[in-house]
């Protein structure tokens, strides 16, 4: 084709790019999908009814599920989960045992969010100590995270960069549900604001506008510099010809 000649590296260069920046763009919308069906499982899942606490021993994927808890707090053994942030400050995640009276089982409570600005100083929190009537629901994360260093710091309350809730049990010596329960907003509860999922659907689709968007100007590109070197070659071919006659 005498009217379009990229070149080798160029065309190397959109041989190898242009099926990436394709692959990232529907790796996008997949994810994009992906997100939606677990906003609508979490959705479906908080309007069903709640589950009892044994319930969730035996369930294959109680994530998201309602569960209403009868009982009261151990107050002796907290644990506060480090290094969570929110609207850019500080702060830590505690959790606490809860025994289910009418199941007679342990369950593990996420009570929220509260913020630690001073780590001279050991983070504030009050437990309730008489009997609580409870609204939760189970957070089960699709794989555990990445993390550099699993350690527990001593004493009570505890410091932990991790929840691994067999863990716990194993810890405390109990027969506790292996999940851990996120506490509606309640008397109990602290900011307990905790997104599903950390990115939406419409920002996927974003992102997978921008990749394709990348995709078709670097296509763009790759035929205007072929166009345009084949015009120079044309024209440097001709040029002789102009001079001799």
């Amino acid at each position: 084709m005498s009217g379009f000649r990229p070149g080798l590296l160029p065309t190397l260069l959109v041989l190898l790019l242009v099926p990436g920046l394709l692959w990232l763009g529907f790796w996008q919308l997949d994810r994009g999908e992906q997100k939606r069906a677990l906003l609508a499982r979490q959705e479906a899942r908080q309007q069903a009814e709640a589950l009892a606490p044994q319930a969730l021993d035996h369930a294959e994927d109680p994530a998201y599920s309602r569960v209403h808890l009868q009982g009261r707090f151990d107050a002796e053994h907290s644990f506060l989960l480090d290094s969570r942030t929110r609207d850019g400050q500080v702060g830590v995640e505690l959790l606490q045992p809860f025994h289910d009276d009418p199941s007679g089982r342990w369950v593990l409570v996420n009570r929220g969010w509260i913020p630690w600005p001073d780590r001279r100083i050991p983070p504030r929190f009050d437990t309730p100590d008489g009997a609580l009537k409870l609204a939760a629901w189970v957070y089960a994360p699709s794989q555990q995270p990445f993390l550099l260093a699993r350690r527990m710091v001593d004493g009570w309350p505890k410091l932990t960069s991790y929840v691994d809730v067999k863990e716990i049990w194993q810890l405390l010596g109990r027969d506790g549900v292996p999940f851990e329960l996120r506490l509606a907003p309640g008397p109990a509860a602290y900011r307990v604001d905790w997104p599903v999922t950390t990115m939406t659907p419409e920002k996927h689709l974003g992102y997978a506008v921008q990749w394709f968007a990348l995709a078709a100007a670097l296509l763009g590109l790759f035929v205007y510099l072929g166009i345009h070197r084949a015009k120079e070659i044309d024209h440097e071919r001709h040029e002789p010809d102009h001079r001799s006659a």
